[in-house]
């Protein structure tokens, strides 16, 4: 393993560690923000990979003690395999982490007595908020008090749950998912977590079922982009499709958040979506949105008031992802 990379010509450097990291937009999203506001800034990923090998990052314990021995270090974005790992090595964690259940982020607190925190955050929180709360037609008004749905099982619907609670005031929640264990897993978590919930976690996973539940205004979707093939897949696809036939096209249009969007941004549930009459958010919008309040966090800066910041941020990751889909047509 080689050492930690500490670059000699920068102020300031971040690091991007987890692997394998093919084509991350985190480190020149961050170099587009760092430029904005005229810092000698980087972010460094921490593995490499080509073709279909790649090298690892460091252990959490060497990458720790790097760290914090590294006066230039600013913070960190945390990917798999480290996300949920790293939890218990850090200083503190807040609630967005503790609630999505892993740590994407690791920044600086500064206490009274002078020490240093090593923070774990998850700001994929934020990027699912702003993504449904910038695409929505007037804000968290749209969907309080209504339903929501999520798609799929894993450390997205974590998230998703936790954001539609306490930022979007939904009446309950809706999973649809092919695997029933993974759902068990979530509303078992969730009970520890939450004993009484404002919104209810509610398993669907029978289109009868869901041609009689009531029609949802949100729908957070986390599960890659491959045609169904088993028969739970197919089952849930079918929930799924009820669902979305469910709104009734008037004021409460359903926005759907399609979190998937590598290696093409347009995938078979956006499409559903969109012939449903669904407003359809591209999951690079919450990208834009986690990586701004990463920045925040490692800047001390209010970025997303700075001037013309957040339009160039957007611009190169809509130019990118369109560069990205041409070459994987």
């Amino acid at each position: 393993m080689e050492p930690i990379t500490i670059p000699t010509d920068r102020d300031g450097v971040a690091y991007l560690y987890g692997h394998p990291l093919r084509n991350s937009l985190s480190p020149p999203l961050h170099q587009t923000v760092y430029n904005a506001l005229g810092l000698n800034w980087t972010q460094i990923p921490l593995s490499t990979a080509t073709g279909t090998s790649f090298t690892r990052s460091p252990e959490i314990s060497t990458f720790l003690s790097s760290i914090r021995s590294n006066p230039k270090f600013v913070g960190s974005s945390v990917t798999m395999p480290w996300k949920v790992a790293i939890m218990p090595h850090l200083d503190d964690l807040t609630e967005d982490a503790r609630q999505a259940g892993a740590c994407n982020t690791i920044f600086l607190r500064k206490k009274e007595d002078g020490k240093t925190q090593y923070v774990g955050t998850n700001t994929d929180c934020i990027g699912i908020r702003e993504a449904l709360l910038q695409g929505s037609p007037n804000g968290a008004e749209h969907f309080k008090g209504k339903p929501a749905l999520i798609v799929g099982g894993g450390g997205t619907a974590r998230t998703a749950i936790y954001v539609l609670r306490k930022w979007l005031g939904v009446s309950k929640i809706y999973i649809v998912n092919r695997d029933a264990k993974e759902v068990e897993a979530i509303l078992a978590e969730d009970k520890q977590r939450n004993p009484s919930p404002q919104a209810a976690l509610v398993p669907v996973s029978d289109p009868s079922v869901a041609a009689t539940l009531e029609a949802p205004v949100a729908i957070v979707s986390g599960i890659p982009n491959y045609p169904p093939q088993t028969e739970e897949e197919i089952r849930a696809r079918e929930t799924l499709r009820v669902l979305l036939n469910r709104q009734t096209h008037e004021k409460d249009q359903g926005v759907i958040l399609e979190m998937c969007y590598h290696p093409l941004p347009w995938t078979d549930i956006a499409q559903m979506a969109q012939d449903a009459r669904w407003k359809v958010i591209l999951g690079s919008e919450a990208l834009i949105w986690q990586g701004l309040e990463q920045a925040r966090l490692w800047t001390g800066r209010d970025v997303v008031s700075e001037p013309g910041l957040v339009e160039k941020v957007q611009a190169f990751v809509a130019q990118t992802v369109a560069e990205r889909s041409k070459s994987n047509l």
